[in-house]
């Protein structure tokens, strides 16, 4: 119980807020609105509550977010082009994807920098200039080259999670796999032991906090470049593309849902990686 009662504090405090905030914001629409309609003398309770519940505010109210969630989810089909579960499921595919492929890269280019020097010197550098481009300069170049190519769907979309996802994972495991002591290799090779018996044994068990560590970063930012990428193309669906229409049509209220549902996708993908992280920790035997 004491663990929940800051998280409610916040929240309550966080909704104390966003309805305030939304009074001022939606303040000068609805007053036009009254003085067309000719509604004078009105109180305040009255002015708050009509600002809470217009049809296109600048910030809708979070019980509009919340019914928009509902309406939109439970209340359709899921095959529905209207469904923002069908959508999420777009987007989620994609960062799966992209998720698994950027994972297997980096650990695979870590493995590549550990045991080989010229591979360190040579790919490191690229390896972080890579993640200086504005990923908002390379989805739409990615995402067009590719639909030339005939490859439309998921796979671009995969790509460009990848290209985010994989660099936490590659800078993480390298520091992991560097991070027994000198003491540690010097005993297991007066043992004898192969390169990978050392990798197998010692580098890969210590590896794996930093590796979880960086699956949580990479899988957060494995949805956003889903996202991303999903802007470079409407006609695929996904929550950038309702992000997208929302704003072109000046429903804040469907920007505002497809948001909430992105920012709920990424917090229980982090708490699946979590729970794998105590799975794993807890058959290596990790004390906590």
């Amino acid at each position: 119980m004491n663990r929940f009662i800051p998280v409610l504090t916040i929240v309550l405090a966080i909704l104390v807020i966003w309805y305030a905030a939304a009074i001022p914001m939606n303040a000068a629409w609805q007053t036009t609105l009254n003085t067309r309609a000719e509604l004078v003398d009105l109180s305040f309770a009255s002015f708050a509550t009509q600002t809470w519940n217009q049809d296109k505010p600048v910030l809708p109210a979070p019980h509009q977010v919340v019914g928009e969630i509902w309406n939109a989810t439970v209340a359709l089909e899921f095959t529905s082009r209207r469904s923002l579960a069908f959508h999420a499921w777009i987007t989620l595919s994609a960062t799966l994807l992209g998720f698994a492929l950027g994972t297997v890269l980096g650990v695979g280019l870590a493995v590549a920098i550990i045991h080989n020097d010229a591979s360190d010197r040579s790919l490191m550098p690229w390896i972080i200039a890579s993640q200086t481009i504005p990923i908002l300069a390379v989805a739409p170049m990615v995402v067009v080259g590719l639909g030339a190519m005939g490859l439309t769907g998921l796979v671009p979309k995969s790509l460009i999670s990848m290209y985010l996802s994989f660099f936490p994972v590659v800078v993480g495991m390298v520091k992991g796999l560097r991070s027994p002591e000198a003491i540690q290799l010097d005993l297991l090779r007066t043992y004898d032991a192969s390169s990978w018996q050392v990798f197998w044994k010692l580098r890969w068990p210590a590896a794996m906090p930093f590796l979880f560590a960086s699956m949580k970063v990479g899988i957060a930012i494995s949805l956003i470049g889903a996202v991303v990428a999903e802007l470079s193309n409407a006609a695929g669906g996904g929550l950038g593309v309702r992000l997208l229409t929302g704003s072109y049509n000046g429903q804040t209220v469907q920007i505002w849902a497809a948001l909430f549902i992105a920012a709920g996708l990424a917090a229980i993908l982090v708490a699946i990686v979590g729970s794998a992280e105590r799975w794993v920790n807890a058959r290596m035997g990790v004390r906590v």
